[in-house]
């Protein structure tokens, strides 16, 4: 392999770990505060890609608009998710809300199974978005470019609303002590509300320069992409927003860079990610940036 070839290949995974950094963000944030694997993440992707879709196909929006609309759909889907179904379990035992959790992830998926059809759906790139550029031999399309630009501000900007605001002080100590923050006058569910919107405006994101790259849409494409997010959500440290893009980005490179080494593996592409996930809690259970819980949070 020549140094170019690598090089491109190395390109590829950071594009690809941007988007599982965008959606293991939402599942880090959601654990941090709750101690909840929330399993219907991946299906708030799904939704935010649909609803970019139908914004341009049926609506007639132009692309900007339908991101617009799929971040505000996911992010009321995710608070609404919240009030139903994890609110009034916020006392039952943790195993009721993973059950509610699965059980929201099902009826996601299956109702857009029945409503929209299962055939995958070509989803409409902007010829802006899909122009090739090609510098110094590398070649790469211009949404695989925005994917990791994108996911770094939006990291910055998180990390500004958890260290720099009073939200994020809230956020951080409903994280550590929920009975001690209602004590000081603090209303947990709209943090926790907060939470939520938050995660799921990140997950429409990622799903929507997911169609962009992959531009082929279905109600089950969040499974796997939702299960490699959360095996980045782990490798990075379960808890640390930071950690969760790292684990992103080292899933991606891993991913596209071993396929690229042993091409004959390329059928088994898809379990790098959970391999890598095993080696990782073999040797550092709590993640490459994990915290622990005793002390602090994100």
């Amino acid at each position: 392999m020549d140094f170019i070839t690598f090089m491109q290949q190395m390109l590829n995974g950071f594009s690809l770990g941007s988007m599982y950094a965008l959606i293991a963000v939402g599942y880090t944030m959601v654990y941090g505060v709750l101690r909840l694997i929330n399993f219907a993440h991946g299906d708030i992707m799904m939704v935010g890609a649909f609803l970019c879709y139908f914004g341009m196909a049926v609506f007639g929006l132009p692309f900007f608009a339908a991101v617009i609309m799929a971040v505000l759909g996911a992010c009321l889907l995710g608070i609404l998710i919240d009030k139903i179904a994890y609110k009034p379990l916020r006392n039952a035992p943790r195993i009721s809300l993973l059950i509610a959790a699965i059980g929201i992830s099902y009826f996601l998926e299956n109702s857009f199974n029945v409503l929209f059809g299962g055939v995958p759906k070509g989803f409409l790139v902007p010829p802006y978005m899909s122009k090739v550029i090609t510098v110094f031999g590398l070649t790469f399309s211009m949404s695989a470019l925005l994917v990791p630009i994108i996911t770094i501000i939006l990291l910055m900007i998180i990390l500004y609303i958890l260290f720099r605001t009073k939200y994020g002080v809230a956020i951080r100590a409903l994280a550590f002590d929920v009975k001690t923050v209602n004590l000081m006058g603090v209303d947990a569910n709209k943090i926790i509300m907060l939470v939520f919107a938050m995660g799921s405006s990140l997950a429409a994101v990622g799903g929507v320069f997911w169609a962009l790259n992959y531009p082929a849409i279905d109600p089950m494409m969040g499974v796997l992409i939702g299960l490699k997010a959360f095996a980045a959500a782990v490798v990075g440290g379960i808890g640390s927003v930071s950690g969760a893009v790292l684990g992103g980005f080292i899933i991606g490179f891993t991913e596209v860079v071993a396929v690229a080494f042993f091409p004959e593996l390329g059928g088994y592409k898809d379990a790098f990610a959970f391999v890598f996930l095993i080696f990782v809690l073999l040797f550092k259970p709590t993640g490459i940036l994990g915290y622990n819980f005793e002390k602090s949070r994100f």
